[in-house]
């Protein structure tokens, strides 16, 4: 029996554009796939740079010295947080029927993105909805690695087969099955977390 559910943040509740920075890029005739700039992007959000190193290194190999430029390149992944589900997540913890937590690979310049983007009071709203809101670049750790899923689980005493862990990509997902933590891997444009109730 579900007790526990684990949201990944990116394109499960918030919407994200995942072509938005590839497409900043190749206005600079880079790729998004760039081996490099995904080293430092993982780096970043394991928390392993500051947001000021991430920007120099970004705007050196871009050849972009604008600071508010970068950062607006950078926040491009990020779009909207559509009302009804965030209903949906007050009305599941008003339930009382399962414990809430949030799981996300992000970083700094995003999150500060999103809390601009929403307001404080939708923000607080949001961070309400959860017992637990744990970013991988405050914890240094990023999915898929199992360490992670155990902080979250050994933290709050979770037990791995009453916790679902829902998230958009699947090596997350396997991450999570690894330790035995059921999972529902969600098809972006398929479905909706609003469609839980389906996979309990």
């Amino acid at each position: 029996m579900i007790k526990n559910l684990i949201f990944d943040f990116g394109d499960v509740i918030i919407d994200l554009d995942k072509e938005g920075v590839p497409r900043a890029l190749a206005g600079y005739g880079l790729s998004g796939a760039d081996p490099e700039l995904v080293s430092w992007a993982n780096q970043y959000e394991a928390g392993q740079m500051t947001s000021t190193e991430f920007l120099d290194r970004l705007g050196n190999r871009l050849g972009e010295p604008d600071r508010e430029v970068l950062v607006r390149h950078w926040n491009t992944t990020i779009r909207h947080l559509p009302e009804g589900r965030l209903e949906f997540l007050e009305n599941l913890r008003d339930s009382g029927g399962f414990r809430m937590f949030l799981l996300s690979n992000t970083n700094e310049l995003h999150m500060a993105c999103v809390a601009q983007q929403l307001g404080e009071e939708t923000f607080s709203r949001l961070k309400a909805c959860f017992e637990g809101f744990y970013l991988s670049y405050q914890i240094g750790m990023r999915k898929p690695e199992p360490g992670i899923f155990r902080h979250v689980l050994e933290e709050n005493r979770l037990a791995p087969g009453e916790t679902l862990f829902i998230d958009d990509t699947l090596e997350h997902i396997l991450g999570a099955r690894s330790l035995g933590i059921a999972t529902w891997h969600l098809q972006v444009g398929q479905e909706d977390v609003r469609e839980l109730k389906n996979r309990l």
